[in-house]
């Protein structure tokens, strides 16, 4: 029997465990999770698809959204790669500071964080008035602001992921690279980094999927002005408060996202199972 083949039949009988109630619960619920998205589906008016999605106004809240996602997405590469590195390589109990605290911006609510980067970076903020004072310029309101906002959103999902993937591959390897005579930096070059891809696609495109789809710490610490700071979200919610782009667009717009969220959901279900096998 194939691999697929066997996994298939050891999942129904998995399945077949389950008690009778529960298993209708297990449906209901998802049901309850997929229904909403069958509901936007069937709102969609096809005929009228193509022209809402390239008004001048989706395609600006697209273009923006594009350009922010991958700028943050970048910045989360350089900032998390070393510290997931760190978290990976730490003693246990400071890893786990370090991971708490990284896991931070995950359950503040997005409103939160966007009302903490105005008090850091914010005109009269901790690092924003000398910037104002001593350079003369401001970073909230501005597209910068919405890339920032983006990325301390999506940067645990990159750390977290990745930090997992470290740890898997443990050290051995490195281990025996150094007694060789390798430096550090070939050693990450040469060892880790090959060691750890998997965990790091996999961050990536998680990473990048959660900033483009961020909207609070946005709407607060960037603002919403139309090519400026008007991401694909915040069009969307603009537009249904009879503003911005139409509503139409505005559930073209939300078809897109949906759209990118499933391929890249299903890019990882690939790539897991490619590496199960």
């Amino acid at each position: 029997m194939e691999p697929r083949q066997t996994q298939r039949a050891g999942t129904n009988q998995r399945a077949g465990t389950i008690p009778r109630p529960l298993l209708v619960f297990a449906i209901v619920g998802l049901a309850f999770l997929i229904l909403p998205i069958i509901g936007l589906f069937w709102r969609v008016d096809w005929a009228e698809l193509p022209a809402a999605i390239t008004s001048p106004e989706a395609v600006q809240a697209l273009w923006l959204s594009l350009r922010t996602g991958v700028t943050a997405t970048i910045i989360c590469l350089v900032l998390g790669i070393p510290l997931a590195l760190l978290i990976a390589r730490s003693r246990p109990r400071i890893a786990g500071i370090l991971r708490a605290l990284t896991t931070l911006p995950l359950v503040l609510p997005p409103l939160v964080g966007g009302i903490a980067l105005l008090y850091l970076l914010g005109r009269n903020g901790l690092i924003g008035s000398v910037l104002d004072v001593g350079f003369g310029f401001g970073i909230p309101f501005t597209t910068a602001a919405v890339v920032i906002a983006q990325a301390f959103v999506a940067m645990p999902f990159l750390v977290i992921t990745l930090e997992g993937s470290l740890r898997t591959a443990g050290t051995q390897y490195e281990t025996v690279a150094a007694t060789l005579g390798a430096s550090r930096w070939t050693v990450f070059r040469r060892i880790t980094v090959p060691l750890a891809m998997p965990g790091l696609l996999a961050g990536t495109v998680l990473c990048f999927a959660r900033a483009i789809g961020e909207f609070g710490a946005t709407a607060l610490f960037a603002g919403n002005a139309a090519g400026v700071t008007r991401t694909m979200p915040l069009a969307i919610y603009t537009a249904f408060n009879g503003a911005g782009v139409s509503q139409d667009s505005a559930i073209a717009l939300s078809l897109l996202l949906i759209v990118v969220a499933i391929v890249i959901l299903l890019f990882l279900r690939t790539w897991r199972t490619d590496v199960a096998l």
